[in-house]
């Protein structure tokens, strides 16, 4: 029986100072000055909308925030503090609230570290990528390595404890040694959190249109299983495809979002996913993309509100949890489905017995050979009874 999951939050930003090649996020380079107010003003009146469409049962508070972008750190901490204080307003915040704000390096950025801090954000994600030059050249960043070791310096200096890294592996001319003296750097600053993850060729983006070299799949296998071996050996733990965490700084964010929970998608471009038990559907949205029409938009911002039909929750169930280290557990699965197990039964009994997912008493779990092969695997829930 569907019941409510746990509750978080996503805030768009969609402005950065120059687009990256490899990104196909809802982002926008900045030419004539940001519509900060505007925005701000937007965001809060998209806030008050989704709170008035509450279903009067539901009296779930937010478990965690994130703010990503584009590139929130463009914004001030006036701004964001006047956008948390909305939420906290309207949704409430659980007491031990996870507030993430993605920033890139920069002098000018990393300076109002503090300000955030103050204002209620208690985990930084820093898009350092590398910590080589060359390399950040090639991925088109507008930083460079040294100013990614201050804005990490400034993250603990203003308060973060809690703070993720983000690394890229697999980059044009990308060695084994290149690779693993990134996670060294990144190992030296004792972060709580790192994603790393592969530099993939994604469409509508510069480098689909323009291609780099890229290592080749033995290489890239190499460079993977090595510098998996190195972030475990440095404590790190991988609980997800392209994240990994010290003991007990798992992003909760993150794995709402992997666990089929809900999250209201605010600002241009966010999508958001709610359950409604009474009626057993799950919706989907999808706002307006363009930062422009976001804000003019008026009260209701949508582009897009779709109910998930019942045949298709388990996959997309599945398609997030197996990415778990972890998996899930039967309960959630049929709670925050609304399906019951039997209806993939068959495949999981079929995929235990190929070795590619392991059951223990109620648990699901990918082994080590299923994630090597997680697509491939994941194609055999696309048909079910």
């Amino acid at each position: 029986m569907l019941e409510y999951p746990p509750l978080s939050l996503y805030l768009h930003i969609p402005w950065c100072v120059r687009k990256c090649p490899y990104c196909d996020f809802n982002s926008h380079q900045v030419h004539n000055g940001l519509p900060e107010d505007d925005y701000v003003d937007a965001l809060c009146d998209d806030l008050k909308f989704e709170a008035g469409n509450r279903n009067p049962d539901d009296k779930r508070k937010l478990q965690s925030v994130f703010i990503g972008g584009g590139t929130p750190s463009l914004f001030t901490a006036q701004s964001i503090s006047t956008v948390l204080d909305c939420a906290e307003q309207l949704f409430g915040f659980e007491e031990h609230i996870e507030i993430t704000l993605e920033a890139n390096p920069g002098t000018a950025e990393a300076n109002r570290f503090k300000e955030y801090y103050s204002c209620g954000v208690n985990r930084l994600s820093l898009g350092i990528q590398s910590f080589q030059d060359a390399k950040l050249q090639a991925l088109g960043r507008i930083h460079n390595a040294q100013e990614a070791r201050q804005a990490i310096e400034m993250c603990r200096q203003a308060g973060f404890e809690n703070f993720n890294l983000d690394l890229m592996h697999s980059l044009p001319h990308q060695s084994v040694v290149d690779a693993l003296r990134d996670i060294e750097q990144a190992l030296g600053f004792e972060p709580t959190h790192l994603s790393w993850y592969q530099l993939t060729i994604e469409p509508n983006t510069e480098f689909h249109s323009r291609p780099p070299a890229l290592p080749a799949e033995s290489l890239y296998l190499e460079i993977q299983e090595e510098g998996i071996k190195r972030l475990s050996a440095g404590g790190f733990q991988r609980y997800e495809v392209s994240a990994y965490c010290q003991p007990d700084f798992a992003s909760r964010h993150n794995l709402n979002y992997w666990g089929y929970g809900d999250y209201l998608g605010i600002g241009a471009g966010a999508h958001g996913k709610l359950s409604n038990p009474s009626e057993n559907t799950i919706l989907r949205s999808r706002k307006k993309r363009q930062p422009n029409h976001y804000i003019a938009a008026g009260i209701i911002r949508d582009a897009e509100r779709i109910e998930v039909p019942q045949e298709e929750r388990a996959f997309e169930f599945l398609l997030n949890a197996l990415r778990l280290r972890d998996g899930f557990v039967i309960e959630d699965f049929e709670n925050r489905t609304g399906v019951t197990f039997s209806s993939i039964g068959k495949q999981v009994e079929y995929l235990s017995a190929q070795d590619l997912l392991a059951v223990k008493d109620n648990s699901i779990t990918t082994t080590d050979h299923g994630y090597r092969v997680l697509n491939s695997l994941l194609e055999e829930f696309l048909e079910t009874d």
